[in-house]
């Protein structure tokens, strides 16, 4: 109570402001937190009772509050993002620095060099990207040195180092890939022009150096230089051959972000496009675990900051699936319903609703090989002739005798299945005698099996050890069954597996996925056994407390029971109600019953009826 009532008084001094919250367990912090009104926000988790179990074990685990008050939402956004960053409490959505990702420099010299890099110097050299990728970078480096002969080495050339005559040129050179400016063979102002059209294809934008090659392309025919202007012509085709590979978009979209996000129980699953010039040049997914409960909208606000700032988007725009609200100002957020913004949007989404099918396929075919893996280890441990795909386990319950019922589970493919699942109430059998009654049951349930043209299962399991397994094997044997259906007995004491003709047992290893599995069914057989058991005794007993007042025959108690489920509830009726139901003879009966045999937990005074 010491440490509620602490709990209490810290929140009774959260102010009516915005900030950030920290909730700390013995160990540190556990969940970090923005509110707009930080009271609120905080007592809602202690006062609302409809939280789901993860959120009810955070409050569970919370033993101290700590806050930070700051001057708007905006800054209550950045702050917490930066704090989850920081401690990675175990109940947030982990927003963990991104990995540094590669950019391609345009360096700030003379005869600029294009060189991939993963770290960004403040050299005045003009870095584009970063690119989610590898491969997309170096497709576009490719594109560039095969249409622009530029520099590969890192010599100074300056005017006064290159007139000095300190450089040769290299085999790039002798390749045609490079023009020599080491020995002023290349004019500055043309490569130059190059840099120009390269900064234009690193934008995003394709149109200026295809009318350049096209351009260039023209004037070469008309001199009659085929050859130039067949290179040209490669040249051209290499920028539309790219220009095909991108995914084109309307050419009036430029500079949007682009969010879609969906998600299951577990995982939630985004994409992010970024379109430029009508082109998407970058893509990126990731997949995030829920820890609690977040909706779709929580789990993108943070995500959406964090993979503009890791991309460097300085969009003014921004696309989703889901209302968000962002401390950004001067950037609009929305969800587009018609047109081609529309289309980008489904775009995102048909790509995140594939990533999260796949998963959730990956997490079924693992689960399809792991069951198919315990069965193919059953079948091996019990050297069957085929894979136990049908398995069935029966147990039989009764206390001192009394109410004997059995229980049969089935299992397919090594899960539970529940339509399958029987009760059986022993019929032939009098008093308790596990054996016989186990030959009733396995009796009963392929004697019908068969009468129905049923499957067969491929493996019967009874609870028990060799008195047990013998009567099952009897029972099967009656049936001329023998044979068709391998059967076993497992005994709860050493955990030993019995089979027929063989005085020894089975000892299976401990840690074994078929005897873990048999012992599954084994508890599953017992809990479902007890479970009916336990109901028909205890209306057995209701009925008889019932049956035992005179002047009330078996049809009347039958009649209240059946409506009212217990004689509790019955003996809280009132008189009108006992008369409405019996009759004011039998309501007599009834409270004078009630009178003499006072409930000992709740006590009831008699009432008395007029003569």
């Amino acid at each position: 109570m010491a440490a509620k009532e602490h709990l209490q008084a810290q929140i009774s001094a959260l102010p009516h402001k915005p900030g950030v919250y920290k909730y700390f367990d013995d160990e540190g912090i556990i969940y970090v937190g923005k509110a707009i009104d930080l009271r609120k926000r905080v007592s809602s988790y202690f006062t609302k009772q409809d939280h789901n179990k993860k959120t009810q074990q955070l409050v569970k685990n919370i033993k101290r509050i700590e806050f930070t008050i700051v001057d708007s939402e905006s800054d209550a956004f950045l702050l917490e993002n930066n704090l989850i960053k920081q401690h990675q409490p175990k109940y947030n959505i982990l927003l963990k620095d991104g990995k540094t990702y590669p950019y391609i420099c345009l360096t700030n010299e003379r005869f600029p060099r294009l060189i991939p890099t993963r770290n960004k110097i403040n050299d005045g050299s003009r870095y584009y990207g970063p690119y989610a990728n590898g491969t997309a970078l170096n497709v576009l480096l490719e594109l560039i040195r095969a249409l622009y002969p530029l520099r590969t080495c890192n010599f100074n050339l300056s005017p006064q180092n290159v007139a000095a005559g300190k450089f040769k040129v290299c085999l790039e050179y002798h390749l045609g890939n490079c023009k020599g400016p080491c020995e002023n063979h290349e004019d500055e102002a043309q490569y130059n022009g190059y840099i120009q059209q390269i900064r234009n294809i690193l934008n995003g934008d394709l149109r200026v150096p295809k009318q350049y090659f096209r351009e260039q392309m023209t004037a070469a025919a008309q001199d009659m230089q085929y050859e130039l202007a067949h290179q040209f012509k490669v040249k051209l085709d290499k920028i539309e051959a790219f220009q095909v590979k991108s995914t084109i978009v309307h050419a009036t979209l430029t500079n949007i972000d682009v969010f879609a996000i969906a998600s299951n129980e577990k995982s939630a699953f985004i994409t992010y496009l970024k379109v430029m010039n009508g082109a998407i040049i970058l893509t990126q997914s990731l997949e995030v675990q829920k820890k609690l409960d977040e909706e779709d909208a929580e789990i993108l606000a943070p995500l959406v900051m964090q993979m503009r700032q890791e991309f460097e988007s300085e969009s003014r725009e921004i696309l989703t699936n889901v209302a968000l609200e962002l401390p950004l100002p001067g950037v609009t957020v929305s969800i587009p319903q018609i047109g081609d913004k529309r289309k980008l949007i489904e775009l995102a989404l048909k790509n995140v609703l594939y990533a999260r099918k796949e998963k959730e396929s990956m997490n079924d075919r693992s689960k399809d090989l792991n069951e198919v893996r315990i069965m193919e280890t059953i079948k091996k441990d019990l050297r069957l002739t085929e894979l136990p795909k049908h398995i069935e386990c029966f147990d039989n319950s009764n206390f001192q005798g009394d109410n004997p019922v059995a229980a049969m589970v089935c299992f397919r493919n090594a899960k539970p299945s529940k339509k399958d699942y029987r009760h059986y109430h022993i019929k032939t059998v009098v008093g308790p005698n596990d054996f016989d009654s186990m030959y009733e049951v396995v009796s009963r349930r392929y004697r019908r099996l068969v009468d129905e043209g049923a499957s067969l299962p491929q493996l019967v399991i009874v609870d028990g050890g060799k008195g047990q397994l013998s009567m099952a094997v009897k029972a099967l044997k009656d049936l001329n069954l023998w044979g068709q259906i391998p059967v076993i007995g497992i005994a709860k004491r050493l955990e030993e597996i019995y089979v027929p003709n063989d005085p020894l047992p089975l000892y299976i290893d401990k840690k074994s996925e078929s005897l873990r599995l048999f012992q599954r069914m084994r508890d599953e057989v017992h809990r479902f056994g007890i479970t009916f058991h336990r109901s028909r005794r205890d209306a057995a007993t209701l009925k008889t407390e019932l049956t035992d007042v005179k002047g009330l025959g078996p049809i009347t108690a039958d009649k209240l029971l059946n409506k009212f489920k217990s004689v509790k509830k019955i003996r809280e009726l009132t008189e009108a109600e006992l008369i409405a139901e019996v009759g004011k003879a039998k309501a007599k009966v009834l409270q004078n019953y009630f009178a003499e045999n006072e409930a000992p937990t709740h006590p009831m005074p008699a009432r008395q009826l007029p003569s």
